[in-house]
Formats: structure tokens, sequence, C-alpha cells
């Protein structure tokens, strides 16, 4: 009797000591998404056992950025063309709508024309999806429960590649990557408020937690530019250790984590003091940055790779490394209740 005691409690030691030492993983439900660009498709990767699992054919030239429904059963992939922004190449024109769970295409959204859709990002409060259109100068309005466009807003630049939309949905700011600039934009109004100088070349843009301040990326020198919302101008640059990409903010408002490509590294800048606090070795050309909703874990899209890195926000550590697919770049997302 005293043997198998021994050996139960030997049991149950090493099943805790495992799980004390396996990666860190989201406590919530959902999918993690990635388009897999040069794959021409989504991969949904299951973050609890940190693999993909499934990838679904897109049905178009590529798709580079996602959104998901409130639920979790859709997801909306513009497809951008085969080109880099400001690059020549084929001009996509539509937007595929995926079922998770069905894992095809059910639906599209004609543009009528190539227009570059790029990112799309569903409005907080009026539940529209706005689609970054480049050729356009412009973000398209879609109403996801007809999939009919309703209206566009114009962001008077050309390029502008990704936007974020403040919490209450009333604003937006668009990086527009060839001018270098960032343009403040009244959705209601649907107008541009203003248009503000950064430097000769931008990429990204995220918001604070309180939506204060706008982050963008200067890609001609190693440095983060600080947009002050109160009065729509450049407020300070915070000096980064590589030249920066795709960031996103915690949800406490503490921290910015942002990828720095060129370096293979991602930093965490301390917002309280606009400081580099944290850096992390990758090991791979970082890209894009999505935070978990358990707010403990940073997935880091890493393109040429075609991997996911998982990074811990408790201990800035690379956890784990997923298996995605060929051009990881834009993740996602997807709540489920499973």
């Amino acid at each position: 009797m005293r043997q198998v005691l021994l050996i139960l409690i030997s049991s149950y030691l090493v099943v805790f000591a495992a799980q004390a030492q396996s990666p860190a993983r989201t406590s919530s439900g959902g999918w993690l998404l990635v388009a897999n660009k040069e794959d021409n498709a989504l991969g949904i990767i299951d973050p609890r056992s940190e693999k993909q699992i499934a990838e679904i054919p897109e049905g178009g030239v590529t798709g580079h950025e996602i959104a998901t429904s409130r639920d979790g059963k859709l997801a909306y992939v513009p497809i951008y063309g085969n080109s880099g922004v400001g690059q020549p190449g084929t001009d996509g024109g539509n937007m595929v709508v995926i079922d998770l769970a069905a894992r095809k295409v059910v639906e599209n959204v004609d543009f009528g024309k190539g227009v570059r859709p790029h990112l799309p990002v569903f409005g907080p409060k009026n539940g529209m999806l706005y689609v970054s259109t480049e050729l356009e100068k412009s973000l398209t309005i879609i109403d996801p429960a007809t999939l009919k466009i309703v209206g566009s807003v114009p962001t008077g630049q050309e390029q502008s590649h990704m936007f974020a939309i403040t919490r209450d949905g009333h604003r937006a700011y668009s990086a527009n990557v060839g001018p270098g600039t960032v343009s403040a934009i009244d959705l209601d109004a649907r107008k541009v408020l203003a248009v503000i100088p950064v430097s000769p070349q931008v990429q990204r843009i995220s918001l604070s937690a309180d939506n204060k301040f706008v982050f963008t990326s200067d890609v001609m020198k190693p440095q983060l530019a600080v947009i002050d919302t109160a009065n729509n101008k450049l407020k300070t640059w915070i000096p980064l250790p590589g030249l920066g990409y795709g960031s996103a903010t915690t949800a406490d408002g503490k921290w910015l984590v942002i990828a720095l490509p060129l370096v293979h590294q991602v930093a965490a800048v301390d917002l309280s003091t606009m400081k580099v606090a944290h850096t992390i070795d990758v090991g791979m050309r970082t890209q894009e940055v999505l935070l978990a909703p358990d707010g403990q874990t940073a997935y880091v899209s890493c393109d040429q790779a075609g991997k996911v890195a998982v990074i811990s926000l408790t201990d800035w550590k690379v956890t784990h490394v997923i298996d995605a697919g060929k051009g990881a770049d834009g993740l996602a997302w997807a709540a489920s209740s499973r």
C-alpha cells in the first residue's frame, strides 16, 4: 500500500512539474488566426496545444489582415493583391468571409474595382466594418449584416495601409506609409481633422489604452512617434533598438509591445516613462503583435520563417514558437465558448 501511495505521489509531482514548466497559454477560450499570405490561406491555431490545426484557402491572391465577428464564428479577410504597399503588382478588389467552423469561404464582398483593401476593423460602437482601401485614399464602410458597402471615409493621403479606431468609435487614425503621415479622422462626420507629418515613411499604428496617444513606427530611423490625440500633434519620440513595425498596447495601459523585424526582436515600452524597458530576442524577423485576451501573452508573427512566437508578458520571454504557414502576417483572435 505504501509503495502504491509513493507511486501516486511521484506521478502527481511529475504532472505538477510539467504543468509548471509548460509554455504560457491563454486561459481564454478561442482560436488564434493568422494570415499565411504566401499560402493564400487563413491559418487556425489552437492556443492551448500551440499548433496550427487548419489552413483555409481564401480563393484569392493574398490576404494580409483579419477581423473576426464578436461571436467568433466568422473571419473577414480583404484580398490585397500580390504587391507590397506602394509597389507595382495586382490590385485586390474583394474581401472574403470565412466560416471558421465549416472552414471555408462562405461570402464575398466585391469592391467593384482594384482598391488594395488591407486592414478590416469593427467599429466598437456602431458595429460597422471599416476596411482600409489604399487606392481610394479611404476607409470603406461595410454593413456586416448585409455585406453591403454603405459609405466611405477619406484619409486625405496615399497608402493608408493600417489604422486604429478609438474606443468610443468616433475617431480613426491612419498610418499613411509613403507620405510618412498620420491622418486624424472624424468617423461620424466622415472627414479628415488633421494630417500629421511624422517622417519620410511610417508603418503600422496603435492607440494607447486610454486613447490619449497614437504610436507609429518611423521606418527610416529606429524610433517610435508618439502623437497626442488632444491636439493631433507629434508629442515626442521613443528611441528603439531597431526599426519598429507592428505594435499593441496592453489593456492596463502600462506597456506597448512592438516588433523590431530587422534585429529579430520584440521590445516592451514602459508607457509611464516612454522608454524601452525590455527587449526579447526572437531569433526571427518579427512582424505583427497581438495581445491575448488573458493579458498575459503576446503573439508575434514572423513572416519569413512562417511561425508565430509566443511571449510571456510576466517574464518577457519567448515560451514557444508555433509553426504557421508561409508568410505568416496578420493576426486576430476568434472568441469561442469552447
